[in-house]
């Protein structure tokens, strides 16, 4: 296993965040959905190739960004070189704003470029690496890309509904629940921070496996 070193790059909230989470209580079978990730990212670095990973669920508005943005994230955190992360949808609607706040919370730098019903978000976790565009697109939109690439269903729906991704060199299921279910709840931000720091602490696994 690769061992984390400080990024001084990174955001120093999202740091703290990173340095908190705990790869321990991640369970062996759920460890062995997440190895055909690992495998993906391994053998592309090996041959010091592209690794392009699209996170697609149906919506492309929560599970999909927060898997985007937190392997992005991870990738720099450990340092592995060439990494570009997507997200996108069988269908586009719009990023939750609870999400860009789950996020900011946990550090993210996040500014609204455009403001209508599918905004556009730049998300940077880091002062001199480019910002994650975050907007909801369908996994086939122009800003996604066409070839070699890993397509992760992070949602069961987008999972059934996708049995072929066009162009994707390996289609991975890695299902995530919806914090959907408790939008307008007392419990919203609470769930939602749940979520995504689940999904930060399977990343954080995922990458933590990669010898570069």
């Amino acid at each position: 296993m690769k061992k984390t070193t400080t990024k001084p790059f990174l955001f120093s909230e999202i740091e703290e965040v990173i340095k908190s989470l705990n790869p321990k209580t991640i369970s062996e079978e759920r460890k062995t959905v997440l190895h055909p990730l690992s495998d993906f990212i391994q053998s592309k670095s090996s041959k010091n190739q592209e690794i392009r990973i699209n996170f697609i669920c149906t919506h492309n508005s929560r599970r999909s960004h927060l898997s985007q943005v937190w392997a992005q994230t991870m990738a720099n955190y450990f340092n592995i070189k060439n990494v570009v992360c997507y997200s996108g949808g069988t269908e586009a609607t719009a990023l939750f704003p609870m999400v860009a706040e789950t996020l900011r919370n946990s550090g993210f730098q996040i500014k609204t470029i455009s403001k209508n019903e599918n905004p556009i978000y730049s998300i940077k976790y880091s002062d001199n690496e480019h910002p994650i565009i975050g907007f909801s697109k369908k996994l086939d939109a122009d800003f996604n890309p066409k070839s070699e690439f890993a397509a992760i269903m992070t949602c069961d729906s987008a999972n059934e509904a996708c049995p072929f991704v066009p162009g994707a060199e390996k289609r991975i299921p890695i299902t995530f629940e919806d914090p959907k279910a408790f939008d307008n709840t007392p419990q919203q931000a609470e769930k939602y921070t749940e979520k995504s720091l689940q999904i930060a602490t399977e990343m954080f696994y995922v990458f933590s496996q990669i010898n570069s």
